[in-house]
């Protein structure tokens, strides 16, 4: 449908002269089988001089005014004072439960009147050359702002390091550690980034569908209008924006916070409260979530906007969803593998022969060392079928996306290593190339420095991180940031590397907790922060920000945001008594804190050689890494035989870590997602493609945004007041917001009760010697 509705505006003449070179159009946008390109859209973009993608063209202008101002007094002011206050904010109630996360959407939405009033208000003077109102807000200005306030907006991942160190380790080391161990992790990752671009910024076939939310939002808030909108009437997008964001700010607080159990909307369990089987099918706490639906964006969205994601990589993630948890989950739980069924199906935590959650202070020294002896009266460590399931996953995407890549992108990869901007077949790439590219001796300086701290930090400080093994997680690093950035620019699923950094560590420098976060923080996240970086320089990209003045809002940003979120953690931890304390009378318990140091000593003090060695219980888990290399080889020999099948949309690295979110995710957040995303990107892009260019990503980002500040209204006006205490005996406890705890899902219910000997499994042995089909 998209197609013909493109088609219609040209001639078949038009045509005939196009159709002379589609084929080499269609080479140039993509040098692999991309999923993401329509053959008519694509030439009917190329015909209007956009982009080839209809939902690049619905969401970006496909023009620039360089003129427009962008690197102001007023724009830098405005994203420092956003990268101090929520980097400051998140920070302080990162280490609280109930928490509250302000989002970057947030800034986006209150700059834009505080911009406004800026100009309006303030005087036109002049302080050291640079003026104080350089006129109207600019929408440059505006992503300027929103891209400095979103680098804070996530606590850095090292600052639970330095808290776990305090809190489980006794080591209090000084603010020079501290700061450089934040700023090596998160800049690291930067560097990497900046210089990958190439292959993850400049071609247009890297959409990076997450970022066409945010700019529709921007150019619907400037009132935009460009070519690729559409002609469709109806009302303007600016009050359908309006419409639907007040929806979602309203509505919000009916599953938020008044009636919860539309959140949990397991209503088969509510028939049948008592029986185990039905509630472990169906339920959403701790089931399967086979009730299907849900009444609450939030839970929607928790793994992404279904209105941003292609609907043939959310057909890929369902897909993976019901085989691997509808399908396979079952079937090894109820034949009790593992000992599956001694506890739940589905959670969140690990747990020892006795059904309890897993005690980990029984098995170590006061040194944080693993107690062999200890370890072995205790018991070993379980886990639920689909968190067994989650780790078989990870294993799999680790090989399938490098085995993915080298089969379909390495062409595209060879091809984009000799190409400059001003070469790519995209218009936004032309037009970006008229700016000043960032040097690659910026990005080299910053890596060499920040590579420095890292040495500093783990020579002159007792971490017991050997320089070899920091060097070693650079390079894991490094080695997967253009795989796995290439399949997020194209289907919006990122594959994580928490998961192959703690195995390698685990094995490397066993008994080493502080080393295994080390290794796992500069593995991981360095990936992560650089594909952050290349998200965010897309986006400067789509909007046309000069790449050095984004260059250095993201520097400037990060240096700022880590240095306020430390400063907020050394304060809590000085000033707030009983911090991290299981019964800190203010809520700080800090539960995510608590979760790292769990899996520090999981990882780092028991060690993956006793849970994955040969004769271990999860021993055949290891063998995922070799069907997530086989299944690309076979997905590819396909397409050779038969290009134009469905085998073009499979996209194995997406079935395995589309689902890498479980947990903490669950069902409740990915089959409701499907569903929607189903609606929006299938049935309504086929039938209504005009409706959908012009509102689809306009609504994604309206009920976005209206959800993120109903939680913020929420929170400060329901839940922190008091220490949570109003309506605890009224609203708090009526039908609605019980109903889905009071069922054999919300208890977390085993199938099994436990053996008359009070214990499953083998109790006085370190190895467990059965495989798939062992039981009690």
């Amino acid at each position: 449908m998209a197609g013909e509705l493109e088609v219609s505006r040209y001639s078949p003449a038009d045509y005939e002269k196009a159709d002379f070179k589609a084929e080499d159009v269609l080479e140039a946008i993509a040098d692999f089988d991309d999923p993401n390109i329509d053959r008519d859209g694509a030439i009917a973009g190329v015909l209007e001089d956009d982009s080839p993608y209809p939902e690049v063209r619905s969401a970006v202008a496909n023009t620039d005014d360089p003129d427009i101002p962008v690197s102001s007094l007023r724009a830098w002011v405005m994203g420092i004072a956003w990268a101090i206050i929520i980097a400051g904010l998140n920070q302080f109630f990162y280490f609280r439960y109930p928490s509250v996360y302000i989002s970057s959407i947030v800034a986006q939405l209150l700059s834009f009147p505080v911009g406004r009033a800026w100009a309006k208000v303030l005087p036109n003077w002049r302080i050291f050359g640079l003026s104080i109102n350089p006129g109207p807000f600019t929408i440059k200005e505006h992503v300027l702002v929103t891209i400095m306030a979103s680098v804070g907006a996530y606590s850095a991942y090292a600052t639970d390091i330095v808290a776990v160190q305090r809190v489980y380790y006794g080591q209090m080391y000084n603010f020079g550690y501290q700061w450089m161990l934040v700023m090596s992790t998160q800049l690291i990752g930067f560097s990497i980034g900046g210089i990958l671009r190439r292959f993850l910024v400049q071609p247009p076939s890297m959409i990076w569908p997450a970022n066409l939310v945010t700019c529709a939002l921007f150019n619907t808030l400037h009132a935009q209008t460009y070519a690729g909108m559409g002609t469709r009437g109806g009302i303007s997008r600016e009050r359908f924006f309006f419409y639907a964001w007040m929806a979602g700010v309203c509505w919000y607080f009916v599953p938020g916070y008044l009636f919860q159990a539309l959140s949990y909307f397991s209503w088969v369990c509510w028939i049948a409260p008592n029986n185990i089987v039905v509630n472990q099918l169906f339920g959403y706490v701790n089931g399967l979530g086979m009730s299907l639906i849900t009444f609450d964006w939030a839970q929607i969205t928790y793994i992404g906007s279904p209105l941003a994601t292609p609907w043939w990589a959310e057909a890929n993630v369902a897909f993976g969803f019901v085989f691997f948890f509808w399908i396979l989950t079952p079937a090894l739980y109820y034949t009790n593998t593992w000992y599956s069924e001694y506890m739940p199906i589905s959670s969140r935590i690990s747990y020892d022969n006795t059904g309890s959650s897993y005690d980990v202070s029984r098995i170590i020294n006061s040194d944080a060392s693993l107690n062999l002896t200890a370890y072995q009266e205790y018991s070993p460590l379980f886990l639920s079928t689909t968190f067994a399931m989650s780790y078989a996953l990870s294993f799999a995407s680790i090989t399938a996306t490098l085995m993915h890549a080298f089969l379909f992108f390495r062409k595209q990869i060879w091809i984009q290593s000799r190409r400059s901007m001003h070469e790519q077949p995209d218009i936004h790439a032309r037009l970006m190339s008229k700016y000043k590219q960032v040097p690659e001796w910026w990005y080299a300086i910053i890596f060499v420095s920040m590579f420095v701290f890292g040495v500093i930090l783990i020579e002159v400080w007792h971490t017991e991180f050997p320089v070899w093994a920091f060097c070693l997680s650079l390079v894991i690093a490094f080695f997967y940031v253009v795989p796995i950035g290439m399949i997020q620019a194209i289907t919006n699923q990122q594959v994580g590397l928490n998961v192959i950094t703690e195995l390698v560590v685990g094995y490397a420098l066993p008994g080493r907790p502080i080393a295994m976060m080390m290794f796992k923080t500069w593995g991981y996240i360095t990936m992560a922060q650089a594909l952050t970086f290349a998200s965010d320089f897309k986006l400067g990209h789509y909007m046309k920000i000069p790449p050095r003045t984004m260059f250095w809002g993201q520097v400037v940003a990060s240096i700022i945001a880590g240095t306020v979120q430390l400063g907020v953690q050394a304060w809590m931890f000085t000033n707030i008594p009983d911090m991290c304390s299981p019964t800190q009378k203010d809520g700080f318990i800090c539960p995510n804190t608590e979760v790292f140091g769990t899996a520090s000593i999981i990882w780092g003090v028991i060690g993956p050689m006793r849970q994955f060695s040969t004769g271990q219980v999860y021993y055949a888990l290891v063998y995922f890494f070799l069907i997530g290399a086989i299944c690309p080889m076979i997905a590819w020999l396909i397409s050779l035989k038969w290009p134009n099948s469905f085998i073009r949309y499979v996209n194995f690295p997406v079935i395995f870590s589309g689902i890498g979110y479980i947990p903490p995710a669950s069902a409740l957040n990915y089959v409701p997602w499907a569903l929607v995303g189903f609606i929006f990107q299938y049935w309504i892009r086929r039938r209504h493609f005009s409706w959908w260019t012009k509102y689809n990503y306009v609504l994604s980002a309206a009920m976005d945004s209206g959800v993120a500040v109903s939680i913020i209204l929420i929170f400060f006006i329901l839940q922190y007041p008091m220490n949570g205490t109003i309506g605890l005996n009224t609203v708090q406890k009526w039908w609605g917001n019980t109903v889905f705890l009071n069922t054999a899902d919300g208890m977390g219910l085993p199938y099994l009760p436990l053996p008359e000997s009070g214990t499953f499994g083998c109790v006085q042995c370190l190895s467990f010697w059965f495989s798939w089909g062992g039981g009690a």
